[in-house]
């Protein structure tokens, strides 16, 4: 498999990115090893990895985030990441886990040792690569689900959250996360550019900022661009772009994400 990898990023001249695709192979083959345990009865994929294997957006992403259906433990979490390690060593990979399942986000940190060396990617033998997977397995109340057959190196039978509750999710994240991240301003841009999407789920998003100790009352359909215009207008824009860069596909489309533009967007959406 490593010579696939050395193949696909081969005529990539952006390092960065041909770090990335790195990483989003490695990404398809831990979703393929869930799969085959049969997660998906119970997880759902959430996050901005799911709208980059679901929907194509044209980011790269660094974490695997998924939510249980029903609130409750997720038993064999830590199996499951072992179970994936072992499959990758099987193919000749170095990689370390670190989890964490004490807290009721359960996380595991999958550390690939060399191989960005052995693909031409570092001059650095000890360099590793990293993805994290996270699963809550206290969910709030109210998304919708569905269920997707995409390819994305292997073929994957994904359940996943519906549209609008994926984007309740990146509301809730721009809401609620205390540091600025620039990703989450770009997903919201690829939402709003395409009037086919849906709006978020109000139930879903209330209830999640209702974990997170939300002090700004109830979101409603007619408030939630309101609030997210409110949020947006204290970011510092060098941070989200400093943070956005190294993700995008389409380095082009950075000079359109302004905050001016992004304000045009929420308030223009019906």
């Amino acid at each position: 498999m490593k010579d696939y990898i050395r193949q696909i990023v081969a005529n990539v001249e952006d390092n960065i990115l041909a770090r990335c695709i790195v990483r989003e192979y490695l990404q398809a083959m831990i979703l393929e090893s869930l799969q085959g345990h049969g997660v998906f009865s119970t997880w759902a994929f959430v996050g901005g990895t799911a709208l980059r294997f679901l929907y194509s957006m044209p980011r790269f992403s660094e974490d695997l985030g998924f939510s249980l259906v029903k609130a409750g433990d997720s038993d064999g979490f830590l199996e499951l990441m072992q179970e994936a390690k072992s499959r990758f060593e099987s193919e000749g990979y170095q990689l370390s886990i670190k989890a964490k399942t004490e807290n009721a986000v359960k996380s595991a940190f999958i550390k690939f040792s060399g191989l960005l060396y052995e693909v031409g990617l570092s001059p650095h033998r000890s360099e590793t690569t990293s993805i994290k997977v996270e699963i809550d397995t206290n969910p709030p109340a109210g998304a919708g689900l569905e269920t997707s057959i995409v390819r994305k190196h292997v073929l994957l039978n994904l359940q996943h959250y519906d549209k609008s509750s994926l984007l309740a999710g990146k509301l809730h994240a721009l809401l609620s996360r205390r540091y600025v991240k620039g990703r989450d301003v770009y997903d919201l841009m690829w939402y709003l550019c395409d009037r086919s999407w849906p709006g978020p789920n109000i139930v879903l998003l209330n209830n999640a900022l209702a974990q997170s100790g939300w002090k700004g009352g109830q979101i409603t359909a007619e408030t939630w661009k309101e609030n997210v215009v409110e949020a947006v207008s204290k970011y510092d824009w060098h941070k989200v772009m400093a943070d956005l860069h190294p993700f995008v596909e389409k380095r082009q489309e950075l000079e359109m994400l302004t905050r001016d533009n992004l304000m045009k967007l929420l308030k223009s959406r019906d």
